[in-house]
């Protein structure tokens, strides 16, 4: 048991080596909820050090780094004296570097039967070395096919959608290894990742055969209405799920008819005209002001700096840097966010 107001993870102990940033966020997401996270570095460092030190502490807050060159007979000792002493070691590698520099499960227990081992790579352990950057694999999955105006374009999201998605469930699936009381090798792909998250857009093609399609202002698949619309002034994302929602919308911006949902998706294009007939009457901050005290789901489209200075407590502070916090709040535990550490400041 860890100590009153100790992370749930206190005594944990894991190793990272990790590259840019889906390894990383998933090992900083357990560095913030107690563990102890060590890098695993070789003499330049992770790559992403190379691209600003704002990005590097994004990734790597609160984390020991230790020197060491995989590659070399020595590098190898020092992998096994570390691994000996900790409960998991987490990679990013193409999974030909993964099994060359020993980095897998029947590589390590030779030092440690309870080590767990997690891979992250583009499309399995097993899955060959083909080139796997988030981008690519948004497009392979499908994401970027969905994403974007009809007319337009296939596109992609604003950020790492990809790394971010898979980073967090390495985390998930190194912790449930652990909980088993069992070593062994976790595998995850970013591949694998991005089609589970399209979880019911999936379901839909392999038992409905229906093929997902873009649609305008990123409407919904099923929920009429339930897309971005463009008010006054700015855009105001609706989320009308259910009829309950759909009444109090209705009464609230003068619109009439299209009781049901069903007759919603039917008709959608007469809804979508007459809701954004409707909200051209008011700003998109004016009716989240007038929404959300209604229960409607409703939210003007803001940017990041926009969103950032609405959210104060989401911001902490990591030693020099201002970064975005843990969102995973636990009673009586209150994060210590540490700094990223300097190459090499713990050994090597």
């Amino acid at each position: 048991m860890s100590p009153a107001g100790a992370g749930p993870l206190a005594g944990i102990r894991i190793l990272e080596v990790g590259t840019m940033l889906a390894g990383p966020y998933a090992t900083m997401m357990l560095a913030d909820l107690g563990a102890e996270v060590t890098k695993l570095e070789p003499a330049g460092g992770d790559i992403s050090r190379q691209v600003s030190d704002s990005y590097f502490a994004s990734l790597n807050r609160g984390k020991r780094s230790i020197r060491v060159e995989l590659s070399t007979e020595r590098g190898q000792a020092r992998l096994g004296e570390l691994v000996a002493g900790s409960h998991a070691l987490l990679v990013n590698l193409k999974p030909s570097a993964i099994r060359r520099l020993g980095l897998t499960y029947e590589a390590l227990r030779r030092w440690n039967e309870e080590i767990v081992c997690v891979a992250i790579t583009g499309y399995g352990l097993y899955g060959g070395d083909d080139p796997a950057f988030d981008y690519v694999i948004q497009a392979a999955a499908g994401i970027a096919a969905l994403t974007g105006e009809p007319a337009g374009p296939p596109t992609l999201p604003g950020y790492s959608s990809a790394d971010n998605s898979t980073g967090l469930t390495a985390a998930l699936g190194l912790l449930a290894q652990i909980v088993s009381g069992r070593g062994g090798q976790v595998d995850v792909s970013l591949f694998e990742v991005m089609l589970s998250q399209l979880n019911y857009h999936a379901a839909a093609y392999l038992n409905d055969g229906k093929r997902p399609q873009r649609r305008p202002y990123g409407a919904h698949s099923y929920y009429v209405p339930a897309q971005i619309f463009p008010t006054a002034d700015g855009y105001l994302a609706l989320f009308v799920t259910h009829d309950g929602f759909w009444k109090t919308f209705a009464a609230e911006a003068g619109v009439d008819g299209f009781e049901v949902m069903a007759d919603r998706v039917t008709r959608r294009v007469e809804v979508l005209a007459a809701v954004t007939a409707a909200l051209a009457a008011d700003t998109a901050t004016g009716w989240e002001r007038r929404l959300r005290p209604l229960g409607i789901p409703a939210a003007a489209v803001r940017d990041l700096p926009e969103a950032l200075d609405a959210s104060p407590t989401a911001v902490v502070t990591a030693g020099e840097f201002r970064l975005v916090g843990s969102p995973i709040r636990i009673a009586g535990y209150e994060p210590q966010y540490g700094p990223p550490p300097r190459l090499g400041e713990h050994g090597g």
